[in-house]
């Protein structure tokens, strides 16, 4: 059991002050007020601006997208650059903010495919409508829950992809295995998060940054491989991309859920080699 002191937040107030504060995001993006980023105390607010958000996607990408989409990006990776994503699949963003990586899947997945989108901020859906809206995106389906319990039906999806938000979880385990269970057989995921060298502890990173600013509640790489496998999946990869903090890198993470031939193969008992007599 953990015990939390009167000084240190619990899981609610830690989700509540990261709804707070990416509501506060979206409505100064909505506000026109000048790109709110670092200085609302997001992603970026203990990092170089230069490691999060907008810088991070192609230009030609950000010119096929409304001002407010760019602006609202807090990301710390581009995973539709990374994702595996082909015509016809359906896929599904967590933590989808201003939704500026479910209206470049609903793109890239063609009008076969679809793009769900889920946020626990009312703000930030509504700021998400409204860009793909404006960007004539039809095939995007933006959800209200978190991603401990995502309101998608088992085996629902081909694709799971997420930019800098799993860092944010109270409970990461539980992510993991959500993702797995909405998955088809066979479906992978292409997630860009903050993750630490498996050197530091949990306290060294909690020195290097705040919790809502994607630092202290990240996964070693260890223990997102070792996650990743304990919910199922199999060819887990995290490869660092750029250093946020000492130790502390922009990453990205791949995996497959296996395919039912392979669950099959995996749960079946070694044959036992017969005798000659």
């Amino acid at each position: 059991m953990t015990i939390t002191t009167a000084d240190e937040p619990n899981a609610e107030e830690l989700r509540e002050e990261v709804r707070r504060r990416y509501a506060e995001s979206a409505v100064a993006v909505t506000s026109g007020e000048a790109n709110p980023g670092c200085g609302s105390g997001s992603c970026c607010g203990d990092g170089d601006p230069a490691d999060f958000g907008e810088a991070l996607y192609e230009v030609e990408q950000r010119g096929e997208l409304p001002e407010t989409a760019v602006l609202a990006s807090l990301g710390c990776g581009n995973p539709t650059a990374v994702a595996d994503l082909r015509e016809g699949d359906t896929v599904l963003d967590l933590g989808s903010g201003g939704g500026i990586d479910v209206i470049l899947s609903a793109k890239r997945v063609g009008p076969t495919g679809l793009a769900y989108g889920l946020d626990m901020t009312d703000e930030m859906l509504a700021l998400a409508q409204r860009n793909a809206a404006e960007a004539g995106i039809r095939n995007a389906i933006f959800l209200k829950g978190v991603i401990e319990s995502v309101p998608l039906p088992a085996e629902s999806v081909d694709v799971v992809i997420s930019n800098c938000v799993i860092n944010l979880s109270v409970d990461k385990p539980a992510v993991l295995l959500e993702i797995g269970r909405v998955l088809r057989p066979g479906g992978r995921i292409g997630i860009s998060d903050v993750v630490a060298e498996d050197r530091l502890a949990a306290d060294e990173r909690a020195e290097r940054g705040s919790f809502v600013g994607c630092i202290a509640g990240a996964l070693s790489r260890s223990e997102y491989v070792e996650g990743l496998e304990a919910a199922g999946f199999v060819d887990v990869s995290v490869t660092f991309t750029h250093e946020v903090a000492d130790g502390m890198h922009g990453a990205i993470v791949k995996a497959t859920k296996p395919s039912q031939s392979e669950e099959t193969r995996r749960e079946l008992p070694l044959a036992q080699q017969a005798g000659c007599c």
